[in-house]
């Protein structure tokens, strides 16, 4: 069945984007259709994660008119499907951010997955991205403020009837400040889909323009993304299996491989 999964947060800086590109890239590491759209028009960021900031056709065209949804499709040279918004204020304030449930439908014929990065927090902009969801996943870190967001968040999912797949918590450093799977848990009343761990590899991700789960396959997090989307896909993944080899780490501290 294809679907419409929206990754949200009641937060700004999170780590929703990166989850976004990285759950997209470990659909397609496993073989499945993937088209990661970026509908935070406000603060699109998609594109520049993925190397293709300025488009000639993007999603803002499409909700103009200007364009058919399949027009503004890019991809990746991994494979997967991209179709990035304009970072151009002036066509921000022509477009109408409702309309994007529209077209629901044209996204199904793209990919089998839609993944959709959302605007951060409950505004009208995030609120008309949710509404065209099947499923959510919501992004947050484990602090009380991220998660008092996320539970707001929660509460929308249910006012506007939009099945919650879970929560993933990004950045998750496993000190004694930070708040447990079982508080997180507790206090949002959704299952913990995956618990992606802080790593100096994500940022280097995004200095390359790409996903952690290309960039640095066998890291943390790549792993921790890997684990997530087998997870929902129902495949069977290996992380200990997937883990970089005590050898090739060694070599790599002496300089003696890339």
């Amino acid at each position: 069945m294809k679907k419409v999964i929206v990754i949200t947060s009641g937060k700004g800086g999170v780590g929703k984007t990166t989850t976004a590109i990285n759950l997209g890239a470990a659909m397609n590491y496993f073989g499945k259709d993937v088209l990661i759209i970026d509908g935070n028009l406000t603060t699109p960021n998609v594109g520049i994660h993925l190397n293709s900031p300025e488009v000639p056709i993007n999603l803002n065209h499409v909700l103009l008119e200007k364009a058919e949804p399949f027009e503004s499709v890019y991809e990746h040279e991994s494979g997967i499907k991209v179709m990035p918004s304009s970072i151009s204020i002036k066509e921000l304030r022509k477009v109408k951010p409702e309309k994007i449930a529209n077209y629901k439908k044209d996204f199904k014929k793209i990919s089998d997955y839609i993944i959709v990065d959302s605007a951060a927090g409950l505004g009208h902009e995030a609120e008309s991205v949710i509404k065209m969801a099947d499923e959510l996943i919501i992004v947050t870190n484990p602090e009380i403020a991220a998660i008092t967001d996320a539970l707001k968040t929660v509460k929308l999912a249910e006012l506007l009837k939009k099945p919650v797949l879970g929560i993933i918590v990004s950045r998750v450093k496993k000190d004694k400040i930070e708040m447990k799977p079982d508080e997180v848990k507790e206090m949002l009343e959704a299952p913990i889909l995956g618990m992606i761990p802080e790593d100096i590899n994500v940022q280097k991700s995004l200095a390359l323009k790409d996903a952690v789960v290309h960039t640095h396959p066998k890291s943390k997090a790549s792993r921790a993304y890997k684990e997530v989307v087998s997870k929902l896909l129902d495949i069977p993944y290996n992380s200990d299996k997937d883990r970089e080899k005590t050898i090739i780490k060694l070599l790599k501290k002496l300089g003696l491989k890339k």
